[in-house]
C-alpha cells in the first residue's frame, strides 16, 4: 500500500495549512472602512523604492486541504493538537517548551505521537489508548 500516510506527509500538510491561514487577509469588523484620503506620492517619493508585491490568495484546493488538515487536530488531545499547530506555524522548540511548560524531549515525543495518531487514522487504523506513545509512533514511518 504505497498510498499510506506517513508522519512526514501529515507534518507537511499541517505546515501547508498554517501557511494558507497566514496568507488570508485579516479579519476585520463589519463596516470597517478608512476615512483618510489616499496619499498622493510624487515620482521623487517613489525613486529607489522596491515595489510592494501582494501575495496571491490561496487556491480553492489549497483552502480545502487546509480545512481538512485543521480538522485532523480534533483526533488528538488538546495539548498535543496545540503543539502540532505551534510547530506547523514554525515555532522553535524552545518557544514551544516555554509556552507549554514541558521539556524538549516531552514536546518532541508528543509531537511525534500526534503525527502518528493522525497518520494511523488517515490510514484507516484504530489507535489503542492502552498502548504507549513509543508503540504508536513505531507503527508509522
Amino acid at each position: 500500500m504505497a498510498d499510506d500516510w506517513t508522519r512526514a506527509m501529515v507534518a507537511d500538510r499541517l505546515e501547508l495549512a498554517a501557511e494558507v491561514m497566514k496568507s488570508l487577509p485579516p479579519v476585520r469588523p463589519q463596516g470597517y472602512f478608512n476615512a483618510w484620503p489616499d496619499y498622493a506620492s510624487s515620482f521623487g517619493d517613489q525613486v529607489g523604492q522596491e515595489p510592494r508585491l501582494k501575495k496571491p490568495l490561496p487556491s480553492p484546493r489549497m483552502m480545502t486541504e487546509a480545512d481538512e488538515a485543521m480538522l485532523w487536530l480534533r483526533w488528538v488531545d488538546k495539548d498535543i493538537g496545540q503543539i502540532l499547530w505551534a510547530r506547523s506555524n514554525r515555532w522553535p522548540w524552545k518557544k514551544v517548551c516555554w509556552h507549554y511548560a514541558i521539556s524538549r524531549p516531552t514536546a518532541r515525543r508528543r509531537y511525534e505521537y500526534g503525527l502518528a495518531v493522525i497518520a494511523l487514522r488517515l490510514n484507516g487504523k484504530t489507535v489503542q489508548r492502552k498502548r504507549s506513545m513509543e508503540f504508536v509512533i513505531g507503527q508509522t514511518v
